[in-house]
């Protein structure tokens, strides 16, 4: 299960590293792309629990860097709910 690392800039330019422990945001996220901060949360929550499922599959126990992952991400979602027409742009995929 290949790790990978995806960057974000939040709608006030900071940039930050989200840790998944599957490819699997590839599917849900596009380099490039910007989302709106709900389909971006709602997005991360369908990729993130994917991903801690595969996790579950092989090892027996859901990843919780992939939890704490994504509490971050809403958290961060929530802070910038107010903010009209909030995006997020992934600017690269690590691995």
């Amino acid at each position: 299960m290949p790790e990978m690392r995806m960057s974000i800039r939040w709608p006030d330019g900071a940039e930050e590293s989200c840790y998944s422990p599957s490819s699997v945001l590839k599917e849900y996220f596009r380099v490039g792309q910007s989302y709106a901060l709900a389909d971006f949360r709602d997005r991360s929550r369908a990729a993130f629990a994917i991903a801690s499922e595969r996790v579950q599959a092989k090892f027996g126990f859901p990843c919780t860097r992939a939890a704490g992952q994504l509490a971050r991400i809403e958290e961060r979602c929530r802070a910038f709910a107010s903010l009209p027409g909030a995006q997020v742009r992934v600017e690269a995929f690590h691995e």
